[in-house]
């Protein structure tokens, strides 16, 4: 009755109300498409889940609407049982998600639009490459306009001489303040896609070869460009080198020793040695010669630059495997090895990446300014300028050396006094001096190319800090401000952004859901060793090996490559691998190691650390004028240098000749020489594979094959292909020859099918009994949380 009455004064309101105001027809409510417990979830929240889930579900993974409903129904019921722990409300949780918020905003606070615009224009550029010098005029980029005006006026006259037929070299070197490049004409070499700062990238690209850009205002101060060449870019690049370090300094006997050393290396590649063995044993390169010297690929665009020299010689090699002569950079002597070279990959290809690329290089700044321009129009920013100016008038030197500091309580005209009002929101002066220093910096590293890695900077400004301290701090402020507008927004895109939202609400139940499966799932399952037990004891016959053999495989290109193994593979291990260290050579008498020696023998605990399986033989002799306790003395030296650095001593085996060693030379008996053997028979085929210049490392091209492969297992009918062409399985050795290859199949023992143990059935068993427990929980949720289903949206859904 009283639903009626009510229902009855509203129609009477209405009505007489009409003709002050139209009638406003109220939104249908969203159907329903699941309830559990009071809990309702509607058909457009369920159908966006599932259409996302298809759009980015690998094709074999995607599901139809009804068996999807049964996923979205379970996982909301176990994030109800989260929320009813109250996992929801920790303060770990609140920090999760607010990471989680913060990340997620940032690709719907940037302009999209302008972001591919920007990855567009990059992508065009990587097309070129651009020679190009500069002149630099420095001025802070706190300057006040005098200053700043001064320095864009000498810019213009310099302009207008290299106009009028100046030489723009002659003038680099006497005006520019650019130390590095100032002494060869301001040249700046080759300049790719995010090669400078963007501002001068762009006037690079802009320029015409032969002419002279106008000032070019960067926070280096102005630069005046010359394009002196272009050309189109050189594609990419992958190369192995061996390198001989040398300082620039070095004296002349140390360069002597820098380029007999790569001339060695060089002579012995031309011998016929592989390239791969012959880096491991002589590159100074300790982070590529455990790989064969592979260097990361190289393309326009990338954050590492090689050293013109180096980049040249790289690019002048055509066919893969072709190696230059000895080239000298800054950083020693090099052989290069082309590996692969290939055109740039489409804009389809790299457009994530320099998507990614645009925002976090200097181009970043013109996305947070636009970004920031939007946001003004959209939150009133209403600064107090009596408060402004006192603020400003705050400001010293020190701001500019990013020292600047301040003591509470402010004065009394400062102290918590509002600063500005963003939208509606009143920040206090308090709030912004905490802000500068936090946020101020020191002078910026003066860099005008940018200088990742370990490259050298391209180019080095020499100018004193400068600049006006007050403008310093207004840009703080602007800062400040950009910032909270920011941060309004991040606040406000759960209004604004469905999208948002509901990507938020995702991850949110992905965070809840992880917690509630780690708690009655997961850690249950993998601490309940008494249920797991059970659970296998009744289903053990599920649990079962099939006929196995134990087997070594080796497939070889050819009869010669095979032999090579199975000679090797004859024996018991540890294998002799064949493969060595260099030598020492002691003078006289003498046990001590030299500088010199300790900088040989170093290669070898490298050798041993990126070979796990490798036992190192040390072998030592004398020539008869020495006594049997100098070989003992020169092996104990050795044994204790490769303990110090990390080899152990069971991974050692010592050999002492306690005379001359049978088959040496006489200048060769105060050496000591070095065998490598190894327990793992992966090991020869690496070896083997190495000497016929085969890959051996993780970044081989698709088209690589390598000459030989050694596997061993134990393998059941169907997991490897040589294994099952041998129709009866028996003790013994099979020869085969299959796709192309010469094979031996040595099978050592037969294993007869049988049921698993526990042990062996264990990571099973836990799989099967965690989808036991979530059975049973999911049971139990739906008792707590009745499900009730709208079969009539699911079936509109289904059509």
């Amino acid at each position: 009755m009283r639903h009626f009455i009510g229902g009855f004064l509203l129609i009477l309101f209405v009505t007489a109300c009409k003709t002050a105001a139209p009638v406003v027809q109220q939104t249908p409510p969203e159907p329903v498409i699941l309830t559990l417990g009071n809990k309702a979830f509607t058909t457009s929240d369920f159908f966006q889940s599932f259409t996302k889930n298809q759009l980015s579900s690998d094709s074999a993974q995607r599901t139809d609407v009804k068996n999807y409903f049964d996923l979205y129904t379970n996982l909301k019921l176990k994030v109800l049982a989260a929320e009813a722990g109250g996992r929801d409300t920790t303060e770990a949780f609140r920090e999760e998600m607010n990471t989680y918020r913060k990340q997620l905003a940032q690709s719907y606070l940037t302009d999209k639009v302008l972001v591919e615009s920007l990855a567009a224009e990059a992508y065009q550029r990587m097309q070129t490459e651009v020679n190009a010098s500069h002149i630099l005029i420095p001025v802070s980029e706190y300057a006040t306009p005098v200053d700043t005006l001064t320095a864009y006026q000498t810019s213009l006259a310099l302009r207008k001489q290299v106009q009028d037929g100046a030489d723009f070299a002659k003038l680099a070197r006497e005006y520019s303040k650019d130390v590095k490049t100032a002494e060869n004409g301001g040249n700046l070499d080759y300049i790719s896609v995010f090669g400078v700062v963007y501002p001068l990238e762009t006037a690079v690209f802009a320029t015409p070869v032969g002419s002279v850009s106008a000032p070019v205002r960067t926070r280096f101060g102005y630069h005046l460009i010359k394009v002196n060449n272009r050309r189109p870019s050189r594609g990419r690049v992958r190369v192995a080198h061996i390198l001989v370090r040398m300082s620039p300094s070095a004296d002349e006997a140390g360069q002597k020793v820098a380029k007999e050393r790569i001339e060695g290396a060089y002579a012995q590649l031309q011998k016929g040695e592989s390239f791969d063995q012959v880096c491991r044993q002589s590159s100074d390169d300790a982070t590529s010669k455990a790989n064969g010297g592979v260097l990361p690929i190289f393309e326009p665009g990338r954050s590492v630059r090689w050293v013109p020299a180096f980049e040249d010689a790289a690019f002048s090699l055509t066919k893969p495997g072709e190696y230059s002569k000895p080239v000298r950079t800054n950083y020693g002597w090099h052989i290069i090895k082309l590996i692969e070279r290939k055109p740039l990959d489409s804009y389809t290809t790299l457009g994530p990446s320099l998507r990614q690329r645009v925002t976090t290089d200097s181009r970043a700044d013109i996305l947070r300014q636009a970004t920031v321009q939007r946001l003004q129009k959209e939150y009133a920013v209403q600064p107090d300028q009596a408060v402004l100016q006192n603020v400003l008038a705050k400001a010293d030197s020190s701001v500019l050396y990013g020292k600047w500091r301040f003591t509470e309580p402010l004065d009394p005209a400062l102290q918590n006094k509002m600063l500005v009002l963003i939208n509606k929101q009143p920040y206090s002066v308090n709030q912004f001096f905490d802000y500068v220093r936090q946020k101020q910096q020191p002078p910026r590293n003066p860099a005008v190319a940018t200088t990742p890695g370990n490259n050298p900077p391209t180019s080095t400004i020499d100018r004193p800090i400068g600049g006006s301290p007050t403008i310093a701090m207004r840009r703080l402020f602007d800062r400040f401000v950009g910032d909270q507008l920011i941060s309004v927004e991040e606040a406000n895109l759960d209004k604004k952004s469905p999208e948002f939202r509901a990507l938020l609400n995702e991850i949110r139940d992905g965070v809840l859901l992880s917690q509630v499966m780690e708690q009655n799932v997961w850690e249950r399952s993998m601490a309940d060793s008494v249920g797991q037990r059970q659970y296998y004891e009744q289903n053990k016959d599920k649990y079962r090996f099939p006929e196995r053999a134990l087997a070594t495989v080796v497939a070889a290109q050819n009869d010669s490559l095979l032999r090579q193994a199975t000679t090797l593979l004859s024996g018991r291990p540890p294998y002799q691998l064949r493969r060595s260290a260099a030598p020492l050579t002691f003078a006289k008498n003498q046990t001590a190691l030299t500088p010199t020696l300790r900088e040989t023998l170093f290669d070898v605990p490298v050798v041993m650390g990126a070979n796990p399986d490798y036992i190192v033989e040390v072998s030592g002799s004398h020539d008869p004028a020495e006594s049997d306790s100098v070989s003992a003395g020169r092996i104990r030296q050795v044994v204790s240098y490769l303990q110090k650095n990390g080899v152990s001593l069971n991974r050692i085996s010592e050999k002492d000749f306690q005379g001359s060693r049978p088959g040496a030379a006489r200048n060769a008996q105060r050496n000591v020489v070095f065998q490598y053997f190894s327990n793992a028979k992966d090991d020869i085929a690496k070896v083997i594979n190495s000497r016929s210049g085969a890959p051996t490392t993780a970044i081989p091209r698709l088209t690589d094959s390598p000459a030989i492969t050694i596997t061993t297992g134990l393998f059941a009918r169907g997991e490897n292909p040589y294994l099952d062409s041998v129709t009866d399985w028996k003790v013994g050795t099979t020869p085969l020859r299959r796709d192309n290859k010469v094979v031996s199949v040595v099978i050592e023992r037969i294993e007869p099918a049988r049921t698993k143990t526990f042990t062996e059935a264990r990571g099973t068993v836990i799989n099967e009994y965690q989808a036991t427990l979530e059975k049973q929980w999911l049971a139990q949720l739906r008792q707590t949380y009745p499900v009730k289903v709208n079969d009539d949206e699911i079936r509109k859904l289904a059509k």
